[in-house]
């Protein structure tokens, strides 16, 4: 299986870093391809700016707001003569899909690439800490620039007019895998902490937008963990990649 884990943490000595070099080797043991994107290594830039919106321009699925978004946007019916020249120029005789998709192919490079990684895969793995009950900031701002309207998912114009049944999945990946360390334990994730982030999360963020299979591991209270949890959690990570493409209840059921 071709697998993709994108890994957020700043510090390369960390015990985040040791699961991720687990995890990937069991990958590896197990014959799987892998890549790694490195988000802090890389530089990657989480913050949404102007040039990103293309990446949020409706499409087919909402005709009307296509056609909303062409006349107020880029063919107000108070501009002036200067801009509508450029709008000609730049639109000559194309109709407001048109218009749409020509301003969506001006999708951010480094999005583009990330987007590209995305559609090589065939599963998704995401190895971050938990901080604010959450993915650190590099790691949200990933998925907010790179799971873009288009390509991770759609909007009908009910979508567009708040009904959140609207949504339509564009990815098709087998499976998705989130391995989270904590600093709090397991009886405060149990207690409404997991839960919360299993919706926005596992739900919303990877469900939702059509990846087959969500499965969320923890790691708790790593930061004062003594070396024997430790090494069991690194354990643990190194059989996640070993058995990456096996059920859970397959598992279960064989261990």
């Amino acid at each position: 299986m071709k697998v993709l884990t994108i890994y957020a943490h700043p510090d390369p000595a960390s015990f985040n870093h040791a699961v991720l070099d687990a995890f990937t080797r069991g990958l590896a043991d197990a014959g799987h391809v892998s890549e790694v994107v490195d988000l802090h290594a890389i530089g990657f830039d989480p913050v949404s700016r102007i040039r990103d919106q293309p990446s949020w321009l409706p499409d087919a699925n909402a005709p009307d707001v296509v056609e909303k978004v062409v006349r107020e946007r880029v063919r107000p019916p108070g501009a002036g003569p200067l801009r509508k020249l450029l709008t000609w120029a730049l639109f000559r005789g194309m109709g407001p899909l048109e218009v749409v998709e020509k301003l969506r192919r001006r999708v951010p490079r480094d999005v583009r690439i990330q987007q590209a990684k995305v559609a090589r895969a065939e599963a998704l793995v995401f190895i971050a800490p938990v901080w604010f009950v959450g993915f650190p900031a590099i790691l949200k701002g990933w998925i907010e620039r790179v799971f873009t309207l288009g390509f991770a998912f759609s909007l009908t114009s009910a979508g567009w007019r708040g009904d959140i049944a609207g949504r339509r999945p564009l990815l098709g990946h087998r499976k998705a895998l989130v391995i989270s360390t904590t600093c709090f334990d397991e009886a405060a994730y149990r207690g409404g902490l997991g839960e919360a982030m299993r919706l926005l999360i596992d739900e919303f963020a990877l469900r939702y937008p059509g990846i087959e299979r969500v499965e969320h591991e923890w790691f708790y209270a790593v930061i004062m963990a003594d070396e024997d949890t430790r090494r069991r959690y690194l354990g643990r990570a190194y059989r996640l990649g070993l058995e990456f493409d096996v059920r859970p209840a397959t598992v279960a059921a064989s261990g």
